[in-house]
């Protein structure tokens, strides 16, 4: 149960709700035992009047009558508490699971880029749903069938110990039994529940992963590997979970047998001390059955509970892993700085955790506010680090990135990213219209500005030929739209935020050369009074910067104008002639 006191301050904030269901349950339990007596008492009446053989017909069946409406009227006041008690307590459950969902899912936004690098998405979709799910049967079902059950417990033994002592402790003898079954059989639920959970996410993320590849699956004809490869994947999900329901099938049938025993020491342990004469009339028998057999649901529900205990156990605990993690990168500023974008790197080096791969060496440089710096060199050289430290999805290892001559680490976080327009080199593209996907930044944006941002990245004319224009609803990841059209409606979406700094990383690697000289030709109006980083493979994307820095294997090689650079010997001069020959 470990797991599960992390939850505890929730019971907390809904105690109102939890206390007035305690309540109202107790409430019910109360009327429910009103049936048991008045039909013990029906049938003592029967029973006296055909001992004695004589009296008044009519009485006993008046009396009868009373009982009647009587059970029925304390059955239904039973029914409307228990209503009661459901809206509470089940209701409560689901503003929890809203709750930790949200917590969850707030702390997924926390974490760090190499937290998603080193786990996959199916098996984070999995916590946030299945695991959050039977946590949730804890704190509903759970929770409401234990209170039923202690409550019906104390009441109902109380009343048979009241009426006969002798018969009830015959009555609950098997009961030490159920308890010592129900101790041995939840710690094997518990390990099997884990075990199961574990196969889950990874058929949801098995199942992800497919259905975000099918284009490559389709194009090399590997239909018939994947499936087997979740058939057997499925099959040993399948299996795990019939080693579970095992277990948990043991449950009902233990309960029902103890159940049973019970009701057989009733009658006869019953019906020898009525013979005796030490009960005096049958009805106490039957009211004795009644309460038993009251009992059977709850103790029959306390398998049930315990093996919704367990999975939760389970699951809360493959939750708390993720909860407990603490942000490598955090805000450490309460007040939003305005920057006016002059970045420098001092001696800086970095290396990826998940591949030990080293991708900067002790670079420095300058990007002067409000001019545009190029970088250029080789896919793998180190130039999208650049980029994601500035942004800082990463934080250095070694050396410092300042900006405006303060260290990044003492900006604020939020107010740091909200000025930078950073358009990467994977132009993800949300399942959502082509409007929402521009504006997605700043949300009150106008139309007018959409399309502004739009006419920027040299996409407006494309948008508009679409049969819904801007707002067309674009498939998952923009598959809606060719590869050069991503790029430019993510750019759109970069630059609507006006930024101080706009980083392009790579970003017009699958626009054709007229389009891309296009959109530089407007980005250098736009990059007017701005610090803009263009990172490319190209030179024609470089070009035209206020300065370029050539890096090759995390080492800055080159650096200087465009002119400057092709009057030296070296990378940047065998680019250039390289790629005016292709042209």
């Amino acid at each position: 149960m470990s797991a599960l006191k992390y939850l505890n301050k929730y019971f907390v904030k809904y105690r109102y709700r939890l206390i007035a269901g305690i309540f109202i349950t107790i409430i019910s339990r109360i009327f429910s035992l009103v049936t048991p007596r008045l039909v013990g008492d029906s049938l003592s009446v029967v029973e006296n009047y055909i001992k004695q053989n004589s009296g008044n017909l009519a009485e006993v069946k008046h009396q009868l009558l009373i009982n009647i409406l009587l059970i029925i009227g304390a059955t239904l006041i039973s029914g409307v508490f228990t209503f009661l008690m459901r809206q509470l307590i089940i209701v409560m459950s689901r503003l929890i699971e809203f709750d930790l969902k949200n917590e969850i899912f707030k702390q997924y936004e926390r974490l760090t880029l190499n937290f998603y690098k080193k786990n996959r998405t199916g098996d984070l979709m999995n916590r946030i749903s299945e695991d959050v799910g039977k946590v949730r049967m804890y704190f509903g079902p759970a929770i409401m069938y234990t209170i039923n059950m202690i409550t019906l417990f104390i009441i109902v033994i109380a009343n048979m110990l009241r009426i006969d002592a002798s018969l009830t402790l015959y009555t609950v003898l098997p009961l030490p039994i159920l308890s010592l079954a129900i101790y041995i059989l939840s710690r094997v639920i518990n390990e099997k529940s884990t075990i199961v959970q574990q196969y889950l996410s990874k058929l949801t993320t098995f199942s992800q992963e497919t259905f975000s590849g099918i284009g490559v699956i389709k194009s090399y004809g590997i239909e018939p590997q994947t499936f087997n490869e979740f058939k057997n994947l499925a099959n040993e999900s399948k299996q795990k979970n019939i080693d579970l329901y095992k277990v948990q099938a043991l449950f009902f049938p233990m309960m029902i047998l103890l159940i049973g025993v019970s009701n057989i020491l009733v009658i006869y342990v019953g019906g020898m001390r009525y013979i005796n004469g030490q009960i005096e009339t049958i009805g106490v028998i039957a009211e004795f059955i009644i309460y038993v057999n009251m009992l059977t649901w709850p103790v029959a529900v306390v398998g049930w509970v315990t093996s919704m205990v367990q999975e939760a156990e389970a699951s809360q605990k493959r939750i708390n892993e993720f909860l407990e993690i603490e942000p490598e990168i955090y805000n450490t500023q309460e007040n939003p700085q305005k920057i006016n974008g002059k970045i420098e790197f001092r001696d800086v080096s970095f290396t990826y955790d998940d591949t030990h791969i080293t991708a900067l060496k002790n670079i420095s440089f300058i990007a002067e506010s409000g001019k545009t710096l190029a970088i250029l060199g080789k896919t793998g050289s180190g130039k999208s680090t650049i980029a994601q430290l500035i942004a800082r999805l990463y934080d250095v290892q070694k050396g410092t990135i300042l900006i405006d001559n303060v260290p990044l680490k003492d900006l604020h976080l939020n107010s740091l990213r909200k000025q930078i327009g950073f358009v990467p080199q994977d132009s993800f593209l949300f399942s959502d219209t082509i409007t929402n996907n521009i504006k997605f930044g700043v949300e009150n944006a106008t139309t007018e500005e959409i399309e502004n941002a739009a006419k920027l990245a040299d996409v407006h004319q494309n948008i508009i030929e679409f049969k819904n224009g801007y707002n067309t609803i674009l498939g998952e990841r923009g598959i809606t739209l060719s590869g050069g059209q991503k790029q430019r409606v993510s750019m759109a979406r970069a630059l609507i935020k006006n930024p101080t700094i706009l980083i392009l990383d790579d970003c017009l690697s699958a626009v054709d050369t007229e389009t891309e000289e296009q959109i530089l030709q407007n980005l250098g109006t736009f990059s007017q009074g701005r610090t803009t980083l263009i990172i490319s493979h190209r030179v024609s994307s470089t070009k035209n910067a206020d300065k370029i820095i050539v890096i090759d294997k995390g080492i800055i090689i080159q650096e200087g104008t465009h002119d400057e650079l092709l009057t030296i010997d070296g990378y940047y001069k065998d680019l250039y002639d390289e790629q005016s020959l292709g042209n």
